[in-house]
Order: structure tokens, then sequence, then C-alpha cells
């Protein structure tokens, strides 16, 4: 057989395999196919945000030390179960809660606002149902017991308008040797004297880190206990995070504008009880 002849044959069976192949899209099939994965691409992004992990940012600084303005997490939504707050816009007619687990002392959850469910918060469990809470000259006090604080030092913060003050960090034990950090400006503002509150069935009492600076279940008329219901899910851990001195335009200080060390931090408060039966 000559070249030729075998070029021949290459050439047929190369026509015959094109021959074999789909037509290509004309435009209105390409849209077509373009809203056909748009659409499934939200859906899924819908479902990821209702049943597992839901992105949350931090707008104010009412959970420093902890949580600062510009930190962005995820929320898991498994941690309690599932609520019509679970899903965007409470579409879903859910009444209570579904597999359900309850909340414990010291975790920081985002719930929506009993006042205002449009609005989303985020805060630490400070007592469980049928507990009581009280402020006594800047110190808590829950079930008529005296919260222990560590003092750690003076700190100077900057609020999102600029400003500074000095704040002094204690750590502080809640029942059952949940430790977590907390900032006070002193024991004499506003929130650190008050009436003894009655955590409800089915409710939780929720306070901020930067505990001068923070309106939380001690301000009744604006948030108050927050119901079971209310809860979107636990914060579970920060995946990005800036200090804001940076527009989205000036990418030129982007790399001087992230704070890498927060990257992936976990939220959750050190456990004393489960550290010691670990290690035993």
């Amino acid at each position: 057989m000559t070249k030729k002849t075998k070029n021949s044959d290459k050439a047929e069976k190369l026509m015959e395999k094109e021959k074999t192949h789909e037509p290509s899209l004309n435009a209105k099939e390409e849209l077509s196919e373009f809203f056909k994965t748009a659409i499934i691409a939200v859906v899924l992004a819908v479902l990821i945000r209702s049943f597992f992990y839901e992105p949350f940012n931090i707008p104010s600084g009412s959970m420093k030390p902890t949580l600062e303005v510009g930190d962005y997490l995820f929320v898991h939504k498994p941690s309690y179960g599932y609520s019509r707050y679970s899903f965007p816009f409470g579409i879903v007619p859910i009444e209570g809660r579904i597999a359900a687990k309850k909340p414990r002392r010291g975790d920081i959850m985002v719930f929506k606002l009993p006042t205002n469910t449009r609005i989303d918060y985020i805060k630490r469990v400070i007592a469980l149902p049928g507990e009581t809470v009280q402020m006594r000259a800047g110190r808590l006090y829950i079930n008529n017991k005296l919260v222990p604080r560590e003092p750690v030092g003076l700190k100077k913060i900057k609020d999102i308008y600029n400003v500074q003050s000095t704040m002094i960090e204690y750590i502080e034990t809640l029942p059952g040797n949940v430790l977590h950090r907390i900032y006070e400006e002193s024991d004499d503002e506003a929130l650190d004297n008050t009436l003894i509150y009655i955590v409800p069935e089915d409710h939780y009492f929720m306070m901020g880190d930067n505990r001068d600076n923070s309106q939380d279940s001690r301000v009744g008329h604006a948030v108050g206990t927050v119901p079971f219901e209310n809860i979107v899910g636990k914060a579970d851990f920060l995946f990005f995070s800036t200090n804001g001195h940076a527009s989205m335009f000036e990418i030129w200080k982007w790399p001087w504008s992230i704070r890498y060390d927060r990257f992936f931090m976990e939220l959750d408060p050190v456990r004393l009880d489960i550290k010691e039966q670990q290690g035993s």
C-alpha cells in the first residue's frame, strides 16, 4: 500500500469519526445549558447553606477579644438541629426544631434576634433554661453563685470608628469549668448592675464577651433571652479575616490587610473537664 493510499484511509476514518460526533450547540442551546448549570449551582449552594455551613461576618466589636470586626466564620447548622430559621428567609414551615441537640454553656452561636427575626446576632451561651443570671457591680452571678475571673492585663483597642479605649482582659470560668476571655472597661458601666433574670424553658441567656459594649440578653426590650427555635447554628471556625484597612479596589494593600494568623481558628471555649478526661 502506497503512502498516498494510507493517508487517504486516515482521512476517511477521520471524516467518519467526525460524522459520529454530536453537532455543536447553537447560541440558544448554549444559553440554556448555562442557565441549567447556574440553577444547579444555586440549588447546591442553598442546600449547603441550609443543612451544613453558612458564612457569617462580624460587623461589631461586641464579641471582642474572641471575635474581631472583619472576621468571617462558618456557622455549623447540624450542631443544634434545624428550625425554620435554619433556612433562607425562614421559608420551611418547621414548628420548633427537628434533630434537636441542646446548646452547651460557652458555645458561640448565631441566632435570630427575638425582637426582629430579620436580624442575625452572635453571642455566647452564658446560662441555660431554668437558671438565674444577675450582674452585681460588674460581676456575673449564675444561680446566685459568683462566676470567677482572673485578670490578664490591660489592652488598648480601637472600635469601628477608630476610637481607642483601654480594656481589662480577664479569663472567665463559667460553671462546668468552661474558660473564655472577656473585656471589661470597668465594673460600673450601664449593664454592670441588673435585676435577677430567670431563663425560661427552651430559652438561653446570651452575652457578648466585650461586656460593656454588647447589647445582649441583659437588654430585655431589645434582645432578651433567646428561644431555642431562633438559633441558626453554632459558630464553628474562622475562614477569613481582614482588618479593614484596604477597600475592595485597593488590591495592592490586600496582603497587608489580611489577618493570616486568624485563618481556621476554632471558636470553642476551653473545657477543662473534657481535657482532664482525655488526659487521664
